[in-house]
């Protein structure tokens, strides 16, 4: 039962829900929740930038095209040779029909996320669900490297 009650306790301690506020300055207050987590955790240091850059992409995401409202859930499992950090983003799905571009975005500017976020995390995805979609992405630390 101990056993059980540390492991919970564990698992409580590496796990972060963040409610992305639909206002100017969200990004990066919710990055700078993001950091002091991951500086808790002793998260590896390899991948505490690429993780909040994954965050900011994801958060920037759910703000500009979907509806609010939107949270980061953080969870990092350490493991002997490193650890995984998993990020997912919640929103409650488009704000517009899909194809519709927004006017005012520079194509320039914005556009890049999805393929940031595939460059930098060793697996992610998409789970859609009734009234909801969560975008997650993994980053795996390997001690040594």
């Amino acid at each position: 039962m101990a056993a059980q009650l540390n492991t919970l306790l564990r698992a409580a301690a590496h796990e972060l829900v963040c409610p992305v506020p639909p206002a100017p300055g969200a990004v990066s207050a919710v990055r700078r929740c993001a950091a002091a987590a991951l500086a808790d955790w002793n998260v590896s240091e390899e991948i505490v930038e690429d993780a909040l850059l994954v965050v900011s992409e994801l958060v920037t995401n759910a703000i500009i095209h979907a509806r609010p409202p939107a949270e980061l859930r953080l969870s990092w499992e350490p493991g002997d040779g490193g650890g995984t950090l998993r990020v997912e983003v919640t929103d409650t799905g488009p704000a517009r029909p899909a194809g519709q571009r927004l006017g005012w975005l520079d194509p320039d500017e914005h556009g890049r996320g999805e393929a940031i976020v595939h460059a930098l995390a060793t697996r992610h995805g998409i789970r859609v669900r009734r009234g909801g979609v969560t975008r997650w992405a993994e980053l795996v630390a390997v001690r040594g490297v």
